[in-house]
């Protein structure tokens, strides 16, 4: 079974992002976070271990050499993101999918054209909420954060 990579420049962009990664049981994702964080956000952060299946979080400002292979799947934020954070880290995507990576992105925009409704969007703000109840003003009445998903792949 190959590995499953998600980049999060912040806590809470796994969860926006790929909530339906996250979700899914049979995958045991591990999620990079690249930024530095607040101490209470790391202890938020806590909680996608509580509540999703994953195989394990990292702090750290590069990936570890080991997931850099063909078999691994990433999830990167996309190149259309605006925090600068963000498409700092599309930038990275973009250049390990020309190297021949599996590199997907995900969107925290719903903006974007490759958009479509979440699944369950009443579930997901849910998780939001409990999970990140120090950012849950972000969505209190802005929908793009849970009503919303998007994936797409580049291929070179």
């Amino acid at each position: 079974m190959s590995e499953v990579v998600i980049i999060s420049p912040h806590a809470d962009d796994e969860l926006i992002g790929c909530y339906k990664i996250l979700a899914d049981e049979d995958i045991r994702p591990i999620i990079i976070y690249t930024e530095e964080m607040y101490k209470e956000r790391q202890e938020e952060v806590k909680g996608i271990r509580e509540h999703f299946t994953i195989k394990a979080q990292m702090f750290c400002r590069s990936i570890p050499p080991q997931f850099l292979n063909t078999t691994t799947t990433f999830y990167f934020p996309g190149p259309d993101e605006l925090h600068p954070a963000h498409r700092t880290q599309a930038a990275v995507g973009e250049a390990l999918a020309r190297q021949g990576l599996n590199i997907i992105f995900y969107s925290t925009n719903m903006n974007v054209p490759w958009i479509e409704e979440e699944t369950f969007p009443a579930q997901k703000k849910a998780v939001l909420n409990r999970i990140y109840p120090s950012q849950s003003d972000l969505w209190k009445y802005d929908h793009k954060y849970f009503l919303f998903r998007g994936f797409c792949k580049w291929l070179f």
